[in-house]
């Protein structure tokens, strides 16, 4: 018999803060974008009518490598010789996770940066993806109420991970045009300033490198002088470094370890590295995040904390497989770069002949566009109006730069990984459309 439960009046029950809280950004047009693609998806036959999702930063350019190491490596995934046996799997608990994975997690952190960077597998604290990653650092090194600066445009989800269940406040650090979005000394100063007068206390800076909305990694010289402002400041610093193997060359990437360690480590205790699986394997649904830090009181934390966020054994193992298989990365890590190369290019010279200008990347799963030449009214509003507009009638999930928190109205993140190059040809065409009407439309004005 079903158990009826008496329909009450909402609210008249009373749920923590935390849940009755809108921190976690889900208002968001990114995730409202999300949800016009849900409600009406394309499909090639079944919906040709239907959202494209551009909004979604997935890597799938791949996954046929992936599938086809699955297929000539069965030991991957089950428990045949010199594997562990299901037992052990089913009833392997410890927080340090299988030491044959964090080795080969560091072994492939190392490849994709191109050999340039060292990682001892001692320091590598796993998490289930990193959106657990960049909550846990943040409760780590920051306080309810204080502060963490981020430079913009930054990824709409950033305020749930850092903020919804912390009560750490986010401060973006503007940066425009001008320079590509490049971060600046002034900038950060500009920021910390801001916090300043707002009584909040800064506990560090956490830059996105280069898994920002821009396709663009950070420049080596910005990077030093973002851990020379960290080091004045004694703050902290966590680099989010998630889509580092999609950049199209390893020696366009250039990763805080690399300047850390030029310097001897000097002031590489305030340091901490986030890194994931997701974007560079495609492997979103698998939850795989690290977080390898230089401080030895924040890895010893972070692991005791790493309890709420424990990957499954058997995940571990068929990753540790995978990732030890030193001609399988290479060659995985040379195709799916060639491949987004020429994806990427794909869709730059589609968006050039609509007449839309991007700016120019070499990293990443997406490229940062400008529409601000055909906006009604240079403002956020007129901004999310155009949104509406693609949205509704173009069919395309982009997202709007707004939710990036970028400053400049008329720049949207656009996503070519996660799909095929049928759809993508099918996007490009109706963006061309749509510019043709739109500037008929400005030009009869």
């Amino acid at each position: 018999m079903a158990i009826e439960i008496e329909q009450q009046q909402q609210g008249s029950v009373e749920l923590s803060t935390v849940a009755i809280s809108t921190t976690h950004g889900e208002d968001s047009p990114y995730f409202a974008g999300w949800k016009a693609y849900d409600e009406n998806p394309y499909h090639q036959s079944d919906n040709p009518s239907g959202v494209i999702q551009m909004g979604l930063a997935e890597n799938q350019v791949s996954f046929d490598l992936l599938e086809a190491y699955l297929e000539q490596h069965p030991e991957a995934t089950s428990s045949g010789k010199g594997a562990p046996s299901f037992k052990e799997n089913a009833l392997f608990q410890d927080y340090h996770g299988l030491l044959s994975f964090r080795q080969a997690m560091a072994s492939f952190m190392e490849e994709i940066r191109g050999g340039r960077a060292k990682f001892d597998p001692s320091r590598i604290v796993l998490t289930a993806g990193a959106t657990a990653a960049n909550e846990l650092i943040t409760f780590i090194i920051a306080n309810p109420g204080d502060a963490l600066l981020v430079p913009t445009p930054y990824y709409p989800g950033f305020d749930r991970d850092l903020r919804w269940r912390t009560g750490v406040k986010i401060v973006p650090i503007h940066c425009d045009s001008s320079n590509n979005f490049q971060v600046t000394p002034a900038a950060m100063e500009a920021a910390y300033k801001e916090a300043e007068a707002m009584k909040l206390r800064v506990r560090g800076v956490l830059i996105t490198n280069p898994s920002n909305p821009l396709g663009a990694t950070i420049q080596r010289k910005v990077l030093e002088e973002i851990l020379d402002f960290v080091t004045r400041k004694n703050i902290h610093l966590v680099s989010d470094e998630i889509y580092s193997g999609s950049a199209f060359s390893s020696s366009e990437f250039v990763s805080i370890a690399e300047i850390l360690e030029a310097r001897k480590y000097k002031e590489s205790e305030r340091v901490h590295i986030v890194y994931s699986l997701s974007k560079d394997l495609g492997l979103p649904g698998f939850r795989v995040g690290t977080i390898y830090s230089y401080n030895d009181n924040v890895v010893t934390t972070a692991r005791r904390m790493s309890s709420f966020t424990l990957i499954s054994s058997q995940t571990q193992h068929l990753l540790a497989c995978m990732l030890s298989n030193k001609e399988f990365t290479r060659n995985y890590i040379k195709i799916n770069r060639e491949r987004l190369r020429k994806r990427y290019e794909m869709i730059i010279n589609g968006l050039k002949k609509a007449g839309i200008e991007c700016l120019e990347g070499n990293a990443g799963l997406f490229c940062w566009m400008n529409l601000s030449p055909i906006l009604e009214k240079p403002t956020k509003k007129g901004e999310l109006d155009l949104w509406n507009l693609i949205i509704k009638d173009v069919k395309l999930n982009i997202s709007p730069g707004s939710s990036c928190h970028c400053s400049e109205p008329g720049w949207f993140r656009v996503c070519f990984a996660n799909m095929s190059e049928q759809t993508l040809e099918v996007a490009l065409k109706r963006i061309r459309n749509f510019m043709e009407q739109r500037m008929k439309k400005i030009n009869s004005n």
